[in-house]
């Protein structure tokens, strides 16, 4: 062994002698020799105590195990099962005392053996292994961690399997069924008491191993009288209990007939509770609760099964004993999932919902189990509530996980409903006419629990389009009687945050409920905009209420005009932009305030006051953007601090983020025009533009200026036109692939929404833009700049895109009308990136390009010159592309980019008939070396549908790469 390379093993070593190691790693495994050596290495002592070589030699083994060892000859079977033997010994005496991740590697490395020798070239494998096996407990710990490694390999349904390993699988099973499973069950029962006083330990794998087993074992090997009675016995071990648990609960699990299973669940629940086992003591220990509640799952969920392929029969007399052995189980279910400890109520979660389903299936019910059902709703109810250590302020892992045991609790909830509903409606109004009017004297958890279960109910008892109520009063539903008691209790004002976020919460669910009953809209309102909501001491409950209000005023939006101007006034001060220097704490973040500025430009829209009205109130709106810019824009550039730098200049892009959120109120109907706005929001935009010649930060600032002019696009006409040059202007004079990309699509949007108006303007600037674009292109740049180099190609698909905008959308003059040297230089752009450009996706767009121009210009009364451009580029870049060695044929995006290279030629025939195929014949085919019958064969079908032939056309590229 190479000793240097070695030393690298240690993690503490320097890189460079890691990376020897790893060399020679690479090196040991690709030699015949390799693992010889590391076997040799691991059994002669000479590593003794240095875990990281011996891990090291074990790996390089494992690799040849799974890489080499299928072919190995007789030889080195021999050798692999010397070693395996010297390993037993070794593992099995007094002295060594390996750790546990080395044991395990043994384990793996010989269950790899096994499984590739096992029955065929190795047929008394367990004969052989048993035979290693010592009565000490260190021989008994490896013997079972190959158990272990074997169940993983063979059996473990979690890992996936191909089905040739699955046929090796089972042919595995079956030979050990035969000759094995026996003699192994013997050995369990002597280590399990022979060690249960001595190593309990030893005796937990071992019940780990029988538990991983018992699925496809016989289950008479385990489930007799011997075995039974130790198990039962260790239930009230201390050290072994929780392991025994586990495998009862895997006996159980085991797959059988369902009369078989019921009188095993019955036997085992029986002696159980004989015992006293399954009626713990109050002060029992929590993970062995768990482990029994887990077990009480088993058992209940088996027996469900076990009923429900027994309906499929016709014994009705084992039908009803085991649904009378599930109704004798109900009360255990309850016992645990009542447990105050949660992952002891969470184990029987599935009992439950079972249950449940299995009620749904009885029809009627009976008495009893209508009480079940009861009692399982009280249950669920009371463990919904918030333990009082929660700490709604800073939620870690424990509340997470309560969190997620909640989620459990109402889908229980919510069977129960689906079940019954009118019960859990019954239910949940007499605890709301409790609480609610009760809430300043009953506990604050209380409170918010029945808020919360108010809440459920509109999952719990879906309706059409949330139409919970109905508008007739003298009807109104219990569901409506509970919302305005929400409302008129004022148990908004109980002020817990948890209790207010349930509140604004369930007013937002349910704002169908305010059609019906208007007059409680005031008091909604004025808790969203008070210390309730918008001004609640908890930072929480300030962005959530930013967030519903903007719902609920969207659900409410036909009955809040008269409040509307009220509604601005009282939140005005929150629409103060937040800067760095405005010398307060905010009670609103910018990103809360992002749905707050949304909501007053709503109101503001969507109010019945006239226009002259609507102006002043976005103008009041939006001033404390105005006149916080100009401000911040001259703070900016004359900053010297970096962090100031970006604090302002993220003030800037949070201002033109607000005014865009605000014109997210207007709409088809209610338009920037028809408010008339527009002078508002240009005068912000000339405000804007004054931004994007600022040096510092460009990209940030930038891009708020162009997410404020996408919505302009959107939401103005002509009048945003005279704007884009200023943008464009900058952009040109300090290039950059990145801010090119992003600017391009407003150019799209801009071209789609205006079309033939906007040809002027971009007839201008086509060229000037298209120049600055290829000089970043071509502008040389670092080849390890991965970053760069992506950018650039998100520019070239940009660019295509620009084109196929202004081709689809008839946009044409704008080509047409430029310098004929121009436009040339533009269709070699066409061409060059169908063909010299290895990304599909712009190929594909560029053949499309070029099949809209032949459509538009390749007739006899196109495009002076075109004719000739067809024949002389189109042609040959759809012949040559494909050729390509980066044209990956069998690539899904290049079969796209090949379907458009063949509409582009099927296009150009036509729009030129028989000339095309006289010219193909004549002149260009023969020049690709083809056979006078492959050029007959590729016209005739060029002739024929575009479907046939762009099957002809793939067919025709996979041969001539072939």
């Amino acid at each position: 062994m190479d000793e240097e390379a070695l030393r690298g093993l240690n993690p503490v070593s320097d890189p460079q002698l890691q990376r020897r190691a790893l060399q020679y790693f690479e090196q040991l495994k690709s030699l015949d020799s390799g693992w010889k050596l590391c076997a040799e290495a691991f059994v002669n002592g000479s590593y003794h105590g240095n875990d990281h070589v011996k891990f090291f030699c074990l790996q390089v083994i494992e690799n040849y195990l799974k890489t080499g060892y299928s072919q190995a000859n007789l030889d080195d079977h021999q050798n692999i099962k010397s070693f395996i033997a010297r390993c037993l010994q070794l593992q099995g005496s007094e002295g060594t005392q390996d750790r546990s991740f080395i044991r395990n590697k043994i384990g793996q490395i010989i269950s790899l053996a096994f499984v590739q020798d096992y029955p065929h070239r190795w047929p008394s494998f367990f004969t052989d292994l048993l035979q290693t096996v010592s009565p000490n407990h260190h021989s008994i710990d490896i013997y079972l961690r190959v158990l272990l490694a074997i169940d993983s390999d063979v059996v473990d349904r979690e890992i996936v399997h191909t089905a040739e390993e699955f046929q090796r699988n089972t042919l595995i099973k079956d030979a050990m069924r035969e000759q094995a499973n026996g003699q192994l069950a013997g050995t369990w029962y002597e280590i399990l008491t022979t060690y249960e006083t001595s190593n309990p330990e030893v005796v937990c794998m071992c019940l780990d191993v029988i538990g991983k087993f018992i699925s496809w074992i016989d289950i008479n090997l385990i489930a007799n009288d011997k075995f039974v009675t130790v198990l039962l016995n260790f239930m009230t071990l201390t050290l072994i209990r929780e392991s025994a648990c586990d495998c009862i609960t895997d006996i159980l699990n085991k797959g059988m007939d369902p009369i078989v299973k019921t009188k095993l669940v019955e036997s085992f629940t029986n002696v159980l509770e004989e015992r006293g086992i399954l009626n713990p003591v109050e002060d029992e220990e929590g993970d062995f609760l768990a482990k029994l509640s887990k077990l009480v799952n088993a058992i209940g969920v088996n027996l469900i099964l076990a009923w429900q392929k027994l309906l499929k029969t016709e014994d009705k007399e084992n039908t009803e004993a085991t649904l009378q052995a599930l109704e004798s189980k109900v009360p255990l279910m309850f016992r645990f999932l009542s447990d105050e400890d949660d992952d002891v109520s969470g184990a029987v979660a599935q009992f439950s919902q079972e249950y449940i389903a299995l009620l749904k299936q009885m029809k009627p019910l009976s008495q009893k189990q209508r009480e079940n059902m009861e009692g399982l709703l009280y249950i669920v109810i009371k463990k919904m509530t918030y333990d009082e250590s929660y700490d709604f302020e800073h939620e870690g892992e424990e509340e997470a996980m309560f969190q997620e045991y909640r989620k459990q609790l109402k889908t229980i909830f919510n069977n129960l409903a689906a079940l019954d509903a009118q019960l859990i409606i019954v239910t949940v109004h007499n605890i709301l006419t409790q609480t609610l009017p009760n809430w300043e004297r009953v506990d604050q958890l209380e409170t918010e629990l029945a808020i919360s279960l108010l809440y459920q109910l509109g999952e719990a008892l879906p309706a059409t389009q949330g139409q919970h109520f109905s508008g007739d009063l003298t009807k109104a539903s219990v569901l409506q009687e509970m919302m305005r008691l929400l409302i008129t209790s004022r148990v908004s004002c109980q002020g817990h945050m948890s209790v207010m976020l349930q509140f604004f919460e369930t007013v937002v669910r349910y704002d169908k409920f305010f059609s019906v009953e208007p007059q409680h809209i005031p008091d909604v309102l004025m808790a969203f905009t008070d210390e309730r909501g918008f001004r609640h001491r908890s930072a929480q409950v300030r962005s959530r209420a930013s967030y519903l209000f903007s719902r609920f005023v969207k659900g409410v939006r036909s009955h809040i005009h008269n409040y509307v101007e009220e509604i601005l006034q009282r939140i005005q001060d929150l629409l103060v932009l937040n800067t760095p220097d405005n010398g307060y704490q905010h009670l609103l973040s910018s990103d809360d305030q992002l749905f707050l500025y949304e909501t007053a430009g709503s109101l503001i829209v969507c109010s019945n006051l006239p226009s002259e009205k609507k102006q002043t109130l976005m103008k009041n709106l939006l001033s404390p953007i105005a006149t916080k810019f100009e401000s911040l824009l001259t703070k900016l550039v004359a900053e010297t601090n970096q962090e100031k730098q970006l604090a302002y200049a993220q003030s800037i892009n949070t201002a033109t983020a607000l005014a865009s959120r605000v014109s997210k109120g207007f709409s088809s109907q209610q338009t920037m025009q028809v408010c008339g706005c527009v002078d508002t929001f240009t005068d912000l935009l000339r405000l804007f533009l004054q931004a994007v010649n600022v040096p510092i930060h460009r990209q940030l600032i930038h891009t708020g200026v162009r997410q404020y002019l996408h919505r302009m696009v959107v939401c103005m006409e002509k009048e945003i036109l005279p704007f884009v040059p200023v943008v464009l202007e900058n952009l040109l004079k300090q290039p950059d692939a990145r801010e090119l990309h992003d600017f391009l699509p407003l150019m799209n949007q801009m071209i789609m929404k205006f079309k033939n108006a906007i040809s002027p303007f971009l007839q201008e600037v086509f060229m000037p833009l298209v120049s600055t674009i290829y000089q970043v292109l071509t502008t040389p740049t670092d080849e390890l700049d991965q970053v760069t180099a992506n950018d650039k190609k998100m520019l070239q698909r940009s660019y295509y895109l620009f084109i196929c905008t202004i081709v689809a959308n008839d946009v044409l003059d704008v080509l047409k009308n430029q310098d004929m040297q121009n436009l040339n230089q533009v269709l070699i752009t066409f061409i060059q990136g169908a063909v010299d450009i290895p990304d599909p996706q712009s190929q594909k767009m560029c053949f499309n390009i070029l099949r809209k121009l032949v459509d538009s210009w390749g007739g006899n009364d196109g495009m002076a010159g075109f004719v000739d451009f067809m024949y002389k580029s189109i042609i040959p870049a759809c012949l040559m592309a494909p050729m390509k060695p980066s044209f990956d044929l069998n690539d899904g995006q290049t079969s796209l980019a090949l379907g458009e290279c063949s509409n582009c030629l099927r296009e150009i025939y036509g729009k030129r008939g028989d000339e095309m195929i006289q010219y193909l014949q004549s002149e260009y085919l023969p020049t690709l070396q083809l056979s006078q019958q492959q050029t007959e064969e590729f016209c005739q079908v060029l002739k024929a549908d575009s479907k046939m032939f762009r099957t002809y056309f793939k067919n025709f590229f996979m041969k001539a790469k072939s």
